[in-house]
């Protein structure tokens, strides 16, 4: 039994409080999924819990963590720095590849990378294979898993929802997949920062994932209508005191000096009349208040960011694609014209994010489109100590950072973050913060490789939503169900062969979807 009592974090540069007397028990069979927006702790919280050495370099924390003496598997969101140097039989440490296969079931492992490569050269999914693999030969007893499908192809992804539900152990988890979470979470703990960040709040609840959505949904709009009836009643009795007032008031002013008797009484009358008045001030205040939970993000693009139907934006051919010396696929052939949304998926390390910076490399020069490229790794844009006013208006002219805080302000950064440095923030700020730019200069022409991947499941939908209605070409690598359901108009498949129309039974996209 996992017990966590009263943890209170606190950020050591500007005092915010990132998580506020956090108790909750995970035992065995609980799959407890971690939501909130970006920023709001939830990557914390699973250090705190693993290790709390991991955030001393940026937070205080009081309260307690009880694990029991219980081995705590940890999954981190990124992998460290010190591994990416490791061939990959360096990073298991001596182990055989028939001992490490002879733990999972046949799938698993299928594509793992050979053991003279260096771990730093692989992909994002086979990087998070790799983790994964090496946290469950040392036997946990509590899985905490940061972000455990990022960039997983859609088998591993549905080889670890069977995984999760199975396995039997207590498992905490942040997740942007929404599918993920809907498929296994049997507990939902939703960490919020509420009045701009000012009032950290935690919200445990035992029941599946989208049951706590809808419950939620359903509160808070019960809890908005009562709040908005109980101000219309209260506005109703203000007009009559306001009314009942200025008569005596005007009564009192006419009143003859001759008649002291009527004077005296107009005085109890206004007596009255201001205690009625205390008395609705304090029935307000006892009234349903409005609903105390995090906006959501505004975010959409201008009528500018659009492309004209019919005109071509694509017509790619490649030979070869390959990684170094390693050949990943042949004749490679991909057209696009007009307004489409195009998904590529395909397993781990068969080359879709190579493919991507080659379709970027031939668009981004061109001068009658306006194209912007979203790389897996953010740190290729965010390198360097800018802000992000500065990562948004470069060029200083007057009016750009008052517009660029503007923007920030839509997706919920506050001033101090607005100030911070752009490489210090989570991972979905930054993606937040890549979408942004995007907008900001109008691009017509997105190249997104796994745009949702950091996002969480409250912000992704609104982000989706305005990757649905943009008027431009999206050409986007994600294994993202939702997104490539609700966004894409077309999906490809990458394998060893080239590009080849989408697979509705293989990669769970509904028919409408095929290419």
């Amino acid at each position: 039994m996992l017990q966590i009592k009263n943890l209170t974090a606190t950020h050591r540069k500007d005092g915010r409080v990132i998580l506020r007397d956090v108790s909750f028990t995970l035992g065995p069979g609980d799959r407890a999924v971690l939501v909130g927006e970006e920023g709001d702790g939830k990557s914390t919280l699973l250090k705190l819990i693993h290790d709390p050495s991991l955030v001393e370099t940026y937070a205080d924390f009081t309260g307690e963590v009880v694990k029991g003496g219980l081995r705590t598997g940890y999954l981190a969101q990124e992998l460290p720095e010190d591994s990416k140097e490791l061939t990959v039989g360096e990073y298991f440490s001596g182990l055989t590849p028939e001992e490490i296969f002879s733990t999972f079931p046949e799938g698993f492992h299928a594509g793992l990378p050979a053991s003279e490569q260096k771990v730093g050269t692989l992909s994002g999914g086979e990087k998070v294979r790799l983790q994964l693999v090496r946290i469950l030969l040392e036997r946990p007893d509590i899985l905490l898993l940061d972000e455990p499908s990022n960039d997983l192809d859609l088998e591993t992804v549905r080889w670890l929802e069977r995984f999760l539900n199975t396995c039997g152990l207590p498992v905490l988890y942040v997740s942007h997949d929404e599918a993920l979470i809907e498929n296994t979470a049997n507990v939902v703990i939703h960490l919020e920062q509420l009045r701009r960040k000012t009032e950290a709040n935690c919200t445990v609840a035992r029941m599946p994932y989208r049951r706590y959505v809808q419950e939620r949904e359903h509160r808070i709009a019960r809890q908005a209508q009562q709040a908005q009836n109980a101000r219309s009643e209260y506005e109703k009795q203000q007009e009559k005191y306001r009314r009942i007032e200025s008569q005596v008031e005007h009564h009192q002013a006419t009143i003859s000096r001759a008649d002291p008797h009527g004077g005296k009484m107009l005085k109890r009358k206004m007596k009255a009349v201001k205690s009625m008045g205390r008395r609705l001030e304090r029935e307000h205040e006892n009234d349903t208040a409005v609903p105390n939970t995090e906006e959501a993000v505004l975010v959409r693009f201008g009528e500018n960011c659009r492309i004209p139907n019919g005109k071509a934006i694509l017509d790619f051919q490649a030979g070869e694609l390959r990684a170094g010396e390693k050949l990943l696929a042949r004749n490679i052939a991909l057209h696009i014209s007009g307004p489409q949304r195009v998904g590529i998926v395909g397993r781990n390390g068969v080359g879709k994010t190579a493919l991507l910076r080659l379709i970027a490399a031939a668009l981004l020069p061109r001068q009658d489109i306006h194209a912007a490229y979203m790389p897996q790794d953010y740190e290729e844009l965010l390198r360097g100590s800018s802000t992000p006013v500065e990562f948004l208006a470069p060029s200083g002219r007057k009016d750009d950072p008052t517009k660029a805080r503007t923007f920030l302000g839509s997706m919920k950064y506050t001033a101090d973050e607005m100030e911070h440095s752009a490489g210090a923030l989570s991972g979905g700020q930054k993606a937040k913060l890549l979408f942004l730019r995007m907008i900001f200069e109008g691009a017509n022409v997105l190249i997104l490789d796994e745009p949702t991947r950091n996002l969480s499941p409250l912000s992704a939908p609104v982000i989706r939503a305005a990757l649905r209605s943009f008027g431009g070409t999206i050409i986007s690598v994600s294994h993202d169900r939702r997104y490539l359901t609700e966004v894409c108009t077309c999906v490809y498949r990458l394998t060893e062969t080239g590009l080849e129309p989408s697979s509705a039974n293989s990669d769970n996209i509904p028919p409408e979807k095929k290419r």
